[in-house]
């Protein structure tokens, strides 16, 4: 009988023990769709190569201004973040670096302040620019923002009313390029896209990532003085983490590189426009590049 009674409170003790706070990493997300699914490709690979549980805290309003004070308070451990939002927002910078200066820069700052680490840039761009319809750019020869500067006051510009309202938007914008629009037209994010197809506007700006450019007749044009930040994506980290469990690092690497703008899209087009849910989306791409198994149940 003691025996038995002994045997019942170890049981319970290592079923505590196996599920402390200690052995759960907590990510947070931004609401965003994108934001959902790489939140699921870091449980996915942090499940798949360690004994660790992942919690995750799914699109949580404000996004950057209520993440980063919480992540070094301690209340979460990691979570994808921009770079141009790290060194416009937090950071505070009012001047732009090389995409690869800055994410030094950016490591160095962020681990000094707030003993936070940036690790494994994804590899996509998820920054301003602009598009045109397919037929526009073949019968203008548009490549590039400078060759709007050829059609002075004869295309129409659409963009959504924060774009005509920000500092780096439309007015910084025309200022930098010497761009004259004939008409600006200010619409919701998702009436842009239906309004450049019927020919009511022109010119609009996008998101490099938008899950609506995946399959839309639109031509991307360069940005080719780099009026844009960039915002590469990648993991940031509390170092006490890192400290707790060393192994996360080798695991966020895996992240390193692996999505192009095109193939981002792709998967919020998944998710956004054919249903798909983001842990789905994120499983069959991870298992695509080789880096969790497949058939396997992944906690659907």
């Amino acid at each position: 009988m003691k025996n038995s009674f002994i045997a019942i409170a170890l049981s319970f003790i290592l079923l505590y023990s196996c599920n402390t706070p200690d052995d759960t990493i907590r990510i947070a997300t931004k609401p965003m769709t994108e934001q959902f699914i790489l939140g699921e490709m870091l449980r996915l690979l942090i499940e798949e190569n360690s004994d660790l549980q992942v919690k995750i805290t799914k699109g949580i309003g404000g996004g950057t201004s209520n993440i980063h004070p919480a992540i070094v308070k301690g209340d979460f451990d990691l979570y994808p973040e921009y770079t141009g939002t790290g060194w416009l927002v937090i950071l505070k910078k009012d001047s732009l670096l090389p995409a690869d200066e800055l994410y030094s820069a950016l490591q160095k700052e962020y681990l000094d302040k707030y003993r936070l680490y940036w690790i494994g840039r994804y590899g996509f761009n998820n920054a301003y620019s602009l598009a045109v319809s397919n037929d526009k750019a073949r019968k203008y020869h548009l490549k590039t923002y400078s060759d709007l500067t050829r059609y002075p006051d004869q295309f129409i510009f659409g963009a959504e009313y924060d774009f005509f309202e920000i500092h780096d938007g439309y007015d910084a914008l025309c200022k930098f390029y010497d761009l004259k629009f004939k008409k600006t037209m200010d619409m919701d994010i998702g009436l842009k896209y239906e309004a450049i197809k019927s020919n009511k506007i022109d010119v609009m700006n996008i998101f490099t990532t938008d899950g609506q450019l995946s399959g839309a007749e639109l031509t991307v044009l360069e940005d080719d003085k780099r009026f844009f930040p960039t915002y590469y994506c990648a993991t940031v980290v509390r170092e006490e983490t890192l400290k707790k469990h060393p192994e996360l690092k080798k695991i966020l690497m895996l992240m390193d590189g692996i999505l192009t703008d095109q193939e981002m899209a792709d998967l919020n087009y998944q998710a956004e426009i054919a249903g798909n849910s983001e842990r789905d989306v994120a499983a069959n791409f991870l298992q695509s590049k080789g880096l969790i198994k497949k058939n396997k149940n992944h906690g659907k």
